[in-house]
């Protein structure tokens, strides 16, 4: 759960990021459009020979409009004349240049601005390129981790389904073994009144207790089983701890015979 919603959360990331970037190239396409690139006009051309009567300058811009300067008819000195002329000339020409610098200062910046812009978009569309292959990663990683718990749940099923039939073989098995030991219990609950009497019986007089056949004194039952005696019964047996010896029975047929009651 917690993979899938940092996968859901990096989806909403790229959404966001995709709704600036169209945002950011909107705004920057009206901006675009909004400052025309200004459109490079012919110089004015300045004549000295006017149409008009009285006019000592012409000035004749790009789109036919023409500006006049007279001469003032109050000021006859020629001088005089002469001076304001070459005035409203350096006044003229003064202005000519602001303007060029002003055209050239604010196509400078358009250009800067430009530049600027392409620079953020190039770098918003290598993000969301990123942000893409990452989504992209992730969503491979959920198939190959989907892919696994499925495989998982698989093996689930198959181990319930073994540890299932492995109880059912134990309850099998246990249900054997309690019927075998309920069948030994019975066959040595009627043998063991049977055994007891016969311990209990005095011998007769005279009658020599079983031992072994080589007439040597036997330990245990089975160094009666050794000697070749292999019957079940009662026999004669002289322990180290117990040299006077006594009576016990032999069992010569469970498992190899020469066990000890």
């Amino acid at each position: 759960p917690q993979r899938m919603s940092c996968g859901y959360i990096l989806c909403t990331v790229l959404l966001s990021v995709a709704v600036l970037l169209a945002v950011t190239v909107t705004g920057a396409i009206l901006f675009m459009n909004h400052y025309h690139t200004p459109v490079t006009e012919s110089p004015p051309v300045i004549s000295t020979n006017p149409e008009e009567a009285n006019a000592l300058v012409t000035i004749e811009k790009a789109d036919s409009s023409r500006i006049n300067i007279f001469i003032d008819p109050n000021c006859p000195s020629a001088a005089g004349t002469l001076g304001r002329v070459e005035g409203l000339q350096t006044s003229l020409l003064r202005a000519l240049t602001d303007h060029d610098a002003e055209a050239k200062a604010t196509k400078s910046q358009q250009k800067a601005l430009l530049v600027t812009v392409a620079d953020e978009v190039a770098k918003l569309l290598t993000h969301a390129v990123q942000l893409r292959a990452d989504c992209d990663g992730l969503k491979k990683g959920h198939s190959a981790m989907g892919q696994e718990l499925s495989a998982l749940q698989g093996e689930q099923g198959r181990l319930i389904q073994l540890l299932s039939e492995s109880q059912t073989n134990m309850a099998r098995l246990v249900s054997s073994v309690s019927d075998v030991l309920d069948t030994l219990q019975k066959e040595r609950g009627g043998a063991r009144p049977r055994l007891k009497a016969d311990l209990q019986r005095a011998p007769a007089r005279g009658a020599r207790p079983r031992g072994c056949s080589n007439g040597s004194r036997p330990r245990d039952c089975f160094d009666i089983y050794v000697s070749g005696q292999q019957e079940d019964g009662i026999y004669s047996i002289f322990p180290t701890h117990y040299p006077d010896g006594f009576q016990v029975y032999c069992d010569m047929t469970t498992d190899g015979g020469g066990w000890t009651v």
